[in-house]
């Protein structure tokens, strides 16, 4: 039996799909997949994320060890409760994960982590904070709910405890406010504005049911995967792993290369990779007819081939999109190989959708 977030209950109650994710047990859907996806982009859907890792790492050279330990700069959040998304890099460069990072105070930082890399990111982290005396804590006693959609702050709002909801209400995108041990951010997974909520796990199903008598539709896993892909995000994993540098993956705006002399793990192979040429890229394919594009599908445009690392039905669209390691170079137009036919597709820059809108021509 695979770990249980403390709305398994609820999960089960409300006749949800219930599989595997990287060893918990996880609702997939509730009813239908691509009404939840509808929901998240029209008004608003909540899903229980708590698979999730949430690291606390604290100390007197927290800020430091940070710095050094990823390739994006926190010495650039500025002020209390900031965040910033970042990669997580071995020393050949390959992502190890990614990850956002919050500033509580200059001495104490809040990460989130993918469930399926937590183990290896806590020993990583660990090992690295060691020198700068740093602790790196796994929040094992908090859930986390990401509320999203057009009305997510609207219709949670009211369900935040007085503590925070005041300050929640001010919050700009990707920053957080926390108070009586809840932690609030306006961040999110799907393209849509909304709240990502950290809160102690003993409340996570009265806050759940809150969500539910607003009107904000319980969401699974699956459409959390295809609102992901509209938004052109990757997904660790698939689209990133440790063979592949954020130079190759469309994440070279997440490497903070200034301040010149600030050193991080995996910079020199960055910079030597960056001076060489980056010989990969991840674009987005939009398929030009029927069928489905799906990961480790080939795409070719005659003269160079690459492959499909996410592909799926995009409801907003109507149509079937995915995301490409391809060489540079690669052309506009190409053909997608699916189930032995050669279908064609064309070449567009992620997002695909942005807060309910298509991005592409």
């Amino acid at each position: 039996m695979g770990h249980r977030t403390a709305l398994h209950g609820r999960h089960r109650e409300a006749g949800a799909r219930l599989v595997d994710f990287a060893g918990w047990e996880m609702p997939i859907q509730y009813r239908s997949q691509i009404e939840e996806h509808h929901a998240v982009r029209r008004a608003a859907g909540a899903f229980d994320v708590s698979h999730m890792g949430v690291v606390d790492i604290e100390g007197e050279r927290a800020t430091d060890c940070l710095r050094y330990l990823l390739a994006n700069d926190v010495g650039r959040l500025e002020a209390d409760g900031r965040a910033l998304y970042t990669c997580l890099l071995n020393e050949q460069g390959g992502v190890l994960d990614d990850l956002i990072v919050y500033r509580r105070d200059p001495q104490r930082y809040r990460t989130v982590v993918n469930a399926a890399t937590r183990e290896k990111d806590l020993a990583w982290m660990r090992r690295h904070a060691e020198a700068f005396g740093v602790s790196v804590r796994y929040r094992d006693d908090l859930a986390m709910i990401a509320v999203q959609g057009p009305e997510a702050r609207e219709r949670a709002g009211p369900a935040l405890p007085m503590a925070v909801a005041e300050p929640a209400a001010a919050l700009r995108p990707f920053t957080a406010a926390e108070g009586g041990g809840w932690f609030v951010s306006r961040t999110g997974y799907t393209g849509e504005d909304g709240y990502e909520v950290i809160l102690p796990a003993d409340d996570a199903v009265a806050f759940w049911d809150a969500l539910m008598s607003a009107g904000v539709a319980p969401c699974g896993l699956g459409a959390r995967d295809t609102l992901r892909l509209e938004a052109g995000l990757n997904l660790y994993g698939q689209d990133m792993d440790e063979t592949v540098t954020p130079l190759e993956s469309n994440l070279g705006w997440t490497v903070a290369f200034e301040p010149a002399e600030r050193d991080f793990i995996g910079r020199d192979a960055l910079e030597r990779q960056r001076e060489a040429g980056v010989a990969r890229k991840l674009v987005g394919l939009v398929l030009e007819g029927r069928g489905v594009l799906r990961a480790h599908q080939t795409v070719s445009d005659g003269e160079h081939a690459g492959e499909l690392t996410s592909g799926s039905f995009a409801p907003t669209l109507g149509q079937s999109i995915g995301l490409a390691r391809v060489p540079q170079g690669f052309g506009e137009r190409c053909e997608v190989s699916i189930r032995g036919r050669a279908l064609p597709a064309r070449v567009v820059r992620p997002p695909f959708v942005r807060h309910g809108r298509p991005r592409i021509g």
